[in-house]
């Protein structure tokens, strides 16, 4: 059995409420105070994905001391394992028309992008064997799999990565955008716009925006806090991403030029990952924190704006 024992979803409806601020004054123009985030999974969890059509969530659970893949129903219900080697599986993604997930396979020092049917069926590699692949996205018609060289193969110190996308029928790669850390790409719905997160310096991280050939790159973010996990809204409207600039991470919202930047859920912890439900109504995000003497990480959810 999986580590995580989720609650149903229902429980935690009431928790979509806004926190209401008593020293607002009626007269003062202050931003709208950010929503109640709830919980969807207890144990080791997270990374979740939704299924197209909202119904389900694939997500990481640490079992027997590997990352394996389970999905779920939205409400945190019927939970089912799909991955079941003996290697640890990141970064799972639901493939636009519902039929595939990619994610990526690791093997001791092998990092391989790699795409199957949920039910474990047509397993392939995605990426080339010798390249150390993260964090996979799909293109909106699914023909295309974007990722990155991992950055992170020499920690503390972040090393150089690049973005590439995969042609699913021809594995053919094409490097997109070089020079420097780049990280976490994801093409805009309309598939005209990456987004992707870029290292300045040591410890600063923005999030970018470039063109879908990776020319014309721009600074979204501009702050000189850790800014990075970039997910666009379904409409393309906004950009979610995650960023320490209150102290510890939590997710944040602006628009897709950058503007009206806006604090999701009040939530203590290391908030990350955030993904959005197809209906553009939530926002799924993995929250890691200190726990006794261990940490632990779970799948959470909150409106994507107040009062939604």
């Amino acid at each position: 059995m999986p580590v995580s024992t989720p609650r149903p979803l229902a429980a935690w409806i009431g928790g979509l409420t806004l926190l209401a601020s008593s020293a607002a004054s009626a007269q003062e123009a202050r931003p709208a105070p950010p929503v109640l985030a709830y919980q969807l999974t207890y144990g080791v969890n997270y990374d979740a994905s939704p299924a197209p059509d909202g119904r389900r969530l694939v997500y990481i659970s640490v079992y027997e001391g590997h990352e394996q893949l389970f999905v779920m129903d939205a409400d945190g219900r019927n939970i089912r394992q799909i991955t079941h080697d003996p290697a640890d599986h990141e970064d799972p993604a639901w493939s636009p028309d519902g039929a595939w997930i990619a994610y990526v396979l690791v093997n001791g020092t092998q990092e391989v992008i790699r795409r199957m049917h949920l039910d474990g069926t047509g397993d392939e590699a995605l990426s080339p064997p010798d390249v150390r692949a993260i964090h996979p996205s799909w293109s909106p018609d699914g023909r295309r799999v974007l990722y990155c060289t991992d950055d992170d193969l020499h920690p503390p110190r972040k090393n150089d990565s690049d973005i590439f996308v995969v042609d699913v029928a021809s594995h053919r790669v094409t490097r997109l955008i070089s020079g420097g850390v780049n990280t976490y790409p994801v093409l805009s719905p309309d598939g005209r716009r990456i987004a992707f997160r870029r290292m300045l310096g040591e410890m600063n991280s923005e999030v970018f925006v470039a063109d879908s050939d990776g020319s014309n790159p721009r600074n979204l973010t501009n702050h000189p806090a850790f800014d990075g996990w970039p997910a666009w809204s379904p409409d393309g409207t906004r950009i979610a991403f995650a960023s320490n600039r209150n102290a510890n991470y939590q997710v944040f919202v602006m628009n897709a030029d950058g503007t009206g930047v806006r604090l999701v859920a009040n939530t203590e912890g290391r908030a990350t990952a955030p993904h959005w439900s197809p209906d553009g109504r939530l926002i799924y995000f993995s929250n890691c924190r200190k726990v006794d003497f261990h940490g632990e990480c779970e799948v959470m959810a909150a409106a994507s704006e107040p009062g939604r």
